[in-house]
């Protein structure tokens, strides 16, 4: 039994998760480890009346693996940490709707969680010579770069588990509570862990080049150039597409009326067209990882649009009656038998991988596809 242990962990600790998740004890494995915080384990021992004395707290999560308890009063027991857990958030849940909602602005400053560091060592620390000209920085760009960060992590924070217990509250859903490293929850026995993203710019440029079509930002900045709206060409990129998405938008002429309504219709049918194929973004969005985030877990991608202005999807992370609507009738839909039709597989940096993913788009305005 110690070698079955060792070798579902070796499994785990390699990130083989299609292998673990046909290993016979694999999913129970899972689901122990997500109680094998002490505190949390000690309570499960006592509700099983195993003894636990003389067995070292680094040891306890094999012991109680190897004593074997029934799965289903693992799984109750999980419910109930859960149930206990969620009761002080539900009481919290509308207050922390409310304070999402008084999020304005979605703007990191330029500074970004992967790269916080080697953005403030490059940009300033390296640059800078003048003491004084470094502590005009801090003052001034710093300061507001740091609390739009700030910000917008607190954002995702808070979001992210109001979605987390959206899914979670599902009776399909079981919950993982803790120290189970890219799990989120279990959906029929797999173990998925939850990304929730938007329309990736890279995957939506890769559609437009297979139509023959340019960058969706080349084709903006073309339009301003022809109709004299000027622009900063030095920005970057996600700046200045903000910046022009806006300006022909809000342009009062014909010609940029048009061109937006084709510039949108556009956007319109390539993503309806990944919506009723999403295979291939779903491997884009594994393919695409950072080196630093690269991982092969199986994954549940919740897909945010707003079809009118992609740059306000970050809106609907706190929508919480559409997120909970959309999520459990996706969730009523997954039986049992299909799961299997979610293995998809994949290559990062010349290496073969496999996965399960599921994906799930919620989109609002959707708008005519009827543009050229």
């Amino acid at each position: 039994m110690s070698s079955d242990f060792n070798a579902i962990r070796k499994l785990y600790d390699d990130d083989r998760f299609v292998e673990l998740l046909h290993h016979p004890n694999g999913i129970f494995w899972l689901k122990l480890r997500s109680i094998s915080r002490i505190e949390q384990m000690r309570q499960f021992c006592q509700q099983i009346q195993f003894d636990i004395e003389g067995i070292p707290s680094h040891q306890l999560f094999e012991q109680v693996y190897k004593h074997k308890p029934d799965k289903q009063v693992l799984e109750s027991f999980i419910r109930e940490l859960f149930q206990q857990e969620r009761a002080e958030r539900r009481e919290r849940e509308n207050y922390i709707i409310a304070q999402l909602y008084q999020m304005k602005v979605f703007d990191w400053g330029g500074l970004y969680q992967n790269s916080l560091e080697r953005t403030i060592v490059d940009n300033y620390i390296k640059r800078i010579q003048s003491w004084d000209e470094l502590n005009s920085v801090i003052d001034h760009e710093i300061h507001l770069s740091m609390k739009g960060y700030v910000q917008c992590s607190w954002y995702n924070h808070w979001s992210s588990i109001l979605i987390e217990d959206i899914f979670k509250d599902h009776p399909s859903v079981l919950p993982a509570m803790g120290l189970v490293k890219k799990v989120d929850f279990f959906i029929h026995e797999f173990p998925f862990d939850l990304k929730v993203t938007y329309f990736p710019d890279g995957y939506m440029e890769m559609l437009r080049k297979a139509k023959g079509l340019r960058p969706e930002l080349t084709s903006l900045k073309a339009f301003c150039r022809q109709q004299g709206i000027w622009f900063d060409n030095a920005k970057s990129a996600g700046a200045l597409f903000s910046e022009l998405f806006a300006k022909v938008t809000e342009h009062p002429s014909q010609a940029a009326q048009e061109f937006m309504a084709d510039f949108k219709a556009t956007r319109m049918r390539l993503l309806q067209q990944t919506i009723e194929n999403p295979e291939s973004l779903k491997i884009w969005l594994y393919e695409n990882q950072g080196v630093r985030r690269f991982d092969a877990a199986n994954r549940f991608f919740l897909v945010l649009v707003n079809a009118n202005d992609f740059d306000e999807s970050w809106k609907l992370k706190r929508n919480k009656d559409l997120l909970a609507s959309s999520i459990h009738s996706h969730l009523d839909e997954m039986m049992p038998d299909g799961m299997e039709n979610l293995r998809l597989e994949f290559q990062w940096q010349n290496e073969n991988y496999a996965a399960y993913a599921d994906i799930l788009f919620i989109v609002v305005n959707k708008i005519d596809q009827s543009g050229s």
